[in-house]
């Protein structure tokens, strides 16, 4: 189990709820070093003082916020701690909502809860009681330094907390506006199609990172000395002219997909039958000479055991 990065309490009325908080996700993004061309060595990042002239050690470096240019009111860590705000160690629940009331772009971060061991079952009671509703509760939790709004949900027999952004964060859409576009209801119906073809439950198991793969193999075949191949680069997609048009290309293409998926998959599933069918085959051959075996075994048995009784 990981370290957790919070221990605290959910208060759920007059129920105190003991929990700790860890990360629910993790970056596989792959990291480069920044080299200096000429040595090819790794560069360093110095915190430098440009009125000291030298480097600064981590601790002598101070908080400040910066009120006017150049101006500065310093905290200590005794500051923060101090501060008297009650989400430091305990998320108040102050409602519930339905997760659909919930535009997606606030969404920030999740984290998993855990119970401690006195808060196993007020943590069930209250995972139990959100999965029986439906519904996600909000709250506020102190953490690194800033309050942050959090939505509580339950996920697969645990509750998740999930870090939500303030609507001063979220930036107010300032685009082009298409309201007035017009559509037709042939290429509307055509749209439906195409969305009704696509529209499957979602399987995040059925994606990954092909940057990521590709790019790795690149740096694997570089280490190994190999010759790196390049791919062709797609063409950009042509802009719609006609949009019926491009709308019955793309219902014919998935439909081909499509199909063509179905027929690799009833493909493997034969081959699985006839691999079945081939092992009960051999296993029903072996039979009789198992069978023959254990005939011929029991038989040099018998005679031996005829043979020691007439020596006797």
């Amino acid at each position: 189990m990981p370290r957790a990065i919070w221990r605290g309490a959910i208060s759920f009325g007059m129920v105190s709820i003991p929990v700790k908080l860890y990360t629910a996700t993790e970056s596989h993004d792959v990291s480069f070093r920044q080299l200096a061309e000429e040595d090819l060595k790794p560069i360093k990042y110095l915190r430098w003082s440009p009125t000291l002239d030298r480097e600064v050690q981590y601790g002598e470096i101070k908080k400040g916020y910066e009120y006017a240019k150049d101006q500065f009111v310093i905290l200590e860590d005794e500051d923060f701690e101090g501060l008297p705000v009650p989400s430091k160690h305990t998320v108040a629940i102050t409602q519930f909502v339905e997760q659909s009331e919930i535009d997606p772009v606030f969404f920030e971060k999740p984290y998993y809860l855990d119970p401690d061991e006195a808060g196993m079952k007020p943590y069930t009671l209250l995972l139990r009681a959100m999965e029986e509703k439906g519904l996600i509760a909000i709250g506020k939790l102190a953490l690194r330094q800033k309050e942050q709004l959090v939505a509580i949900r339950p996920q697969d027999g645990h509750l998740t907390v999930e870090m939500l952004l303030y609507p001063d964060e979220v930036r107010p859409y300032e685009g082009t506006d298409v309201s007035d576009v017009a559509v037709s209801k042939e290429e509307m119906k055509m749209a439906f199609a195409l969305i009704d073809m696509l529209h499957e439950p979602f399987d995040p198991s059925r994606y990954q990172d092909e940057y990521r793969d590709v790019l790795m193999n690149m740096i694997t075949t570089k280490l190994e000395g190999g010759e790196v191949v390049t791919a062709s680069e797609e063409a950009a997609p042509a802009q719609t002219v006609d949009l019926m048009a491009a709308l019955r290309a793309s219902i014919e293409a998935t439909k081909s997909r499509k199909t063509g998926s179905s027929k690799a998959a009833a493909k493997a599933e034969a081959d699985e039958s006839d691999d079945a069918a081939e092992s009960a085959d051999d296993e029903a051959d072996e039979a009789p000479k198992k069978k023959r075996s254990t005939a011929k075994s029991s038989s040099s048995t018998s005679t031996r055991s005829r043979k020691k009784t007439a020596a006797r």
